[in-house]
């Protein structure tokens, strides 16, 4: 999996991939915002991975782990997942947390346990999906996880093979 840095030049076939994949595109531009994508060999985004961390650098907010479709079921997510809560924990995150009313025994098997979204939403007040969240009421329908990042699930040279 050869994964780069996400740009400008992507934001517009970022948000369109994510849309389809039924996941929050509202600010992906924003500050402490980090995203990866995959491309196939045309260059269309097959998978995307990231996160946008707190303040204090001390908690991030998954987001944006998407597989398009037709790549789902070998692995791939699983992999975009771990890349991210490895590059958070080398920034110096301590807790990763995330937002899924439809994926909880995928995360469950990357070491998430249900969380209190209240404590999600103070931990990462600050984050644009936060506050998106909370300004749009969404914020009460959503199922929060999280897990502590100290002990790393996989190292970045293993996920790039």
């Amino acid at each position: 999996m050869e994964l780069q840095e996400c740009g400008p030049a992507d934001a517009a076939a970022l948000t369109a991939f994510l849309t389809e994949a039924d996941l929050t595109s509202s600010g992906l531009d924003a500050p402490g915002v980090r995203l990866w994508i995959e491309r196939d060999a045309r260059g269309a985004i097959i998978g995307s991975t990231g996160y946008e961390i707190s303040a204090d650098g001390r908690h991030v907010l998954i987001r944006s782990v998407a597989v398009r479709s037709s790549e789902r079921s070998r692995g791939r997510g699983g992999a975009l997942a771990r890349f991210a809560l490895d590059r958070a924990a080398n920034e110096g995150a301590a807790t990763a947390w995330l937002f899924s009313r439809r994926s909880g025994p995928f995360w469950q098997a990357l070491g998430f346990s249900p969380a209190d979204r209240d404590e999600l939403a103070d931990a990462l007040a600050g984050t644009h999906q936060v506050r998106l969240f909370r300004r749009t009421g969404q914020l009460d329908r959503e199922v929060a996880w999280s897990r502590e990042l100290r002990d790393s699930l996989v190292g970045v040279a293993e996920i790039s093979e």
